[in-house]
């Protein structure tokens, strides 16, 4: 067959174009080299905001769009993504009263705000807010972001694209794409062929290289890579709010609850000049987190409290700026489309908040050399797991109900993590025993069946550190007994 739409990368943009092509009645493949949420999608700072630093780079219509998305997301996915309350500390001689103010005003009032809460002043001195900090830090402000399960956004993505209709291969590289005509012929690297009317190449970190390696096709943009790292410590302060510290470098540093008993912190900006791939912290990337947060905290934080660090790389769009951290996180396309040839799509940088809606802009892009389709539609749609007519604190409480025997700290992470859909995983169950061998903190056979048949979850590690985080919490015994049952 020739599908409509050939998509290479698996990670937030991929899957959200694939769920809305797929949506609007096209035919879609989505071929995906690792896992998905693999790379860059998976090693975020969690976060669906609008990015409040934006301002100041006057990246005003990237921070509208944001904050529009943020608040439509929170109701179509409201058990990966919740509100999150942050704390901004007001630092003498940074950035002034006046301005943090006036910040925080746009940012209140720059799209519509119906579900998080405006900002507010608050006086640091005696205020639970203010109990982690140092006493020197009297004033300061609140206003609401939210949360995201970064890596189970982009496999629900995935998800509601099946179910659509699309085709999703992961462990699928491209090796090469040529025009025939009208349509592409893209080559994986086992061999498997396959053509499409139109290709799009949302390889992230890799898109220079499926331009130049696989299409090759002249390209009039290019990509700039920034390392961004975190580090996961031991938690750090008590309470569900969030940190954002102002540096002297004119950055900002997240300190940010994290998975029940961790801090997470990060990120840094980073110039990246060698190949995408894995990537890891460096010891003055973590010298530079740890001194970021020493500065505001009451009880310093070592490197003894650093129970895991990761990496990624942003494959952000090179508008020329020469500080990474001033590069625009706003996305750009390029269409190479030559007269009675197929035409290709790649995408350089985005943010997960506006993979949505950069899925739109593509479509759109694409939409005279495709067939005939709908229109746009998921700002209108739940993710799957995400039909929860009551909210979430309502159908967390029904499944405490419906389902005592797993208590209270397993419903909430299955109930967190699947949402409604965590009925197809415990179908008709009515004890833990009923779920098949426990692997640490309730992960039973019933769930990893699930992952592997409806989530591309293929090794220990898709499931413990992109399905879920329970590398975290699990034992390396357990890590290593789930090794062996996968593997075999």
């Amino acid at each position: 067959m020739i599908y409509d739409l050939l998509i290479v990368g698996g990670g937030i943009n991929g899957c959200a174009i694939a769920r809305d092509a797929a949506g609007r009645g096209l035919s879609v493949r989505l071929v995906e080299q690792g896992d998905l949420a693999q790379g860059t999608s998976s090693a975020s700072t969690k976060l669906i905001h609008g990015g409040l630093r934006y301002l100041e780079l006057y990246e005003f219509r990237l921070v509208h769009e944001a904050l529009a998305e943020r608040e439509l997301l929170l109701g179509a996915a409201p058990h990966v993504i919740w509100p999150l309350k942050f704390v901004l500390p007001y630092e003498k001689g940074l950035r002034p009263v006046w301005l943090l103010r006036l910040g925080l005003f746009l940012y209140d009032h720059l799209a519509r705000r119906k579900r998080l809460e405006g900002s507010h002043t608050v006086r640091l001195a005696g205020d639970a807010l203010g109990a982690p900090l140092r006493e020197t830090y009297r004033v300061g402000f609140t206003y609401a972001d939210c949360w995201v399960d970064d890596s189970r956004l982009v496999v629900l993505n995935a998800r509601d694209a099946v179910e659509r209709g699309a085709a999703i291969s992961v462990g699928a590289k491209l090796i090469r794409a040529e025009r025939h005509g009208e349509y592409w012929r893209a080559t994986l690297a086992g061999g498997e062929t396959i053509d499409a009317r139109a290709l799009v190449n949302a390889a992230g970190p890799w898109v220079s290289q499926v331009i130049e390696d696989a299409l090759r096709i002249p390209s009039r943009k290019h990509v700039r890579l920034v390392k961004g790292s975190h580090l996961v410590l031991r938690k750090l302060f008590e309470g569900a709010q969030a940190y954002i510290l102002q540096n002297p470098d004119g950055r900002i540093v997240f300190a940010i609850p994290y998975e029940r008993d961790f801090t997470l912190v990060g990120t840094t900006d980073v110039a990246y000049d060698g190949l995408p791939g894995a990537v890891a912290i460096s010891e003055e990337e973590t010298d530079y987190l740890l001194a970021s947060l020493n500065h505001f905290l009451r009880q310093p934080a070592t490197r003894d409290d650093i129970v895991w660090s990761y990496a990624g790389l942003r494959p952000l769009y090179d508008d020329g700026s020469l500080k990474a951290s001033v590069v625009t996180r706003d996305y750009a396309f390029d269409l190479d489309a030559p007269e009675d040839a197929a035409p290709s799509l790649s995408i350089f940088g985005g943010k997960i908040t506006t993979a949505r809606r950069l899925a739109e802009h593509a479509l759109d892009e694409l939409a005279s050399f495709l067939p005939a389709h709908g229109g746009a539609w998921t700002a209108g749609a739940v993710f799957p797991g995400g039909d929860m007519p009551q909210g979430f604190d309502q159908f967390l409480d029904d499944l405490k109900r419906d389902r005592p025997f797993l208590g209270d700290e397993l419903t909430l992470r299955l109930a967190r993590a699947y949402g409604t859909r965590v009925f197809q995983i415990l179908n008709d169950a009515r004890s833990l025993d009923d779920l098949g061998r426990d692997f640490g903190c309730g992960l039973s056979e019933a769930e990893i069946a699930y992952l592997r048949e409806q989530e591309w979850a293929r090794t220990a590690d898709d499931i413990l550190w992109r399905r879920s985080k329970l590398g975290l919490h699990v034992s390396d015994a357990q890590q290593q007994a789930l090794r062996a049952f996968v593997g075999a």
